[in-house]
């Protein structure tokens, strides 16, 4: 008996259009695809380039919680890699990135001496450095997603810059299609604790589709919970002070060049 392995690929945000080469050979050669993916147009490629494609969104049920369904995305994909069949797990997104069940099939495969690997993909920041001009390295990067930064009260550099993922679904561990902004609020009164109520944010969500512009909503912090919030909303927040230079580190810094 043929013995399987795993492949995991990302789409990248625009079906097909960032689909790298490097994914879509994989798609394309697998003997089965399995996909969870942000739209109907990204699954009808798929399946357009591999019939044997079917979607694990199926495994989603609203009111279910999240992990639930992500074990049983792993499990399935695992029966299929056991059944020797050579799989590629197929992700929106970067793969590896906001995404569980990814990384819990390919450790598993691993553990039970299958052939597992992951290629990258195109992420929303990607798209997000891109769409709002943004070069991360300027002052920095601090990136949480939301509800962990919120419920571990995570300590904020404002010399550097903030993107919080997820916010369309603040508090929420179940899925929940539609979204839930009702937590919102607790977000602006903990962000208040850092920023002036008036420090600008922007609300970003990049564009699934070519010739389809991103959403980009440029508002003040104070009043981030009014803000259009999708399901798949991400805030980014510039920074809000200058970090000045340590002159002891700098002047041996200099020294030692």
């Amino acid at each position: 008996m043929k013995r399987g392995s795993l492949t995991v690929a990302g789409t990248g945000i625009k079906v097909p259009a960032h689909v790298t080469t490097e994914a879509r050979i994989c798609i394309e050669n697998a003997d089965e695809v399995l996909y969870l993916v942000a739209d109907p147009i990204g699954g009808a490629w798929i399946e357009k380039t591999n019939p044997r494609s079917r979607t694990l969104h199926s495994l989603y049920e609203p009111g279910v919680d999240r992990a639930d369904a992500y074990a049983a995305m792993v499990e399935d994909i695992m029966d299929r890699v056991r059944s020797g069949a050579d799989v590629c797990a197929v992700f929106y997104g970067h793969p590896g990135v906001f995404v569980n069940p990814s990384h819990a099939a390919i450790e598993r495969a691993r553990a039970e001496g299958y052939n597992a690997r992951m290629l990258p993909g195109i992420s929303a920041e990607d798209c997000l450095f891109a769409d709002l001009g943004i070069d991360p390295s300027d002052s920095g990067c601090q990136s949480y997603e939301a509800t962990d930064f919120l419920a571990r009260a995570c300590a904020i550099d404002t010399s550097a810059a903030l993107i919080l993922w997820q916010v369309g679904v603040l508090g929420n561990f179940t899925y929940a299609p539609t979204g839930d902004i009702s937590r919102v609020p607790l977000l602006v009164e903990y962000l208040e604790r850092f920023y002036p109520a008036e420090h600008p944010a922007v609300c970003y969500e990049a564009a699934l589709h070519p010739f389809v512009e991103p959403l980009i909503e440029e508002v003040r912090i104070t009043d981030l919970a009014g803000a259009t919030l999708s399901p798949m909303a991400t805030i980014y927040v510039p920074p809000a002070v200058v970090r000045g230079l340590d002159g002891d580190v700098g002047r041996r810094l200099l020294a030692s060049a």
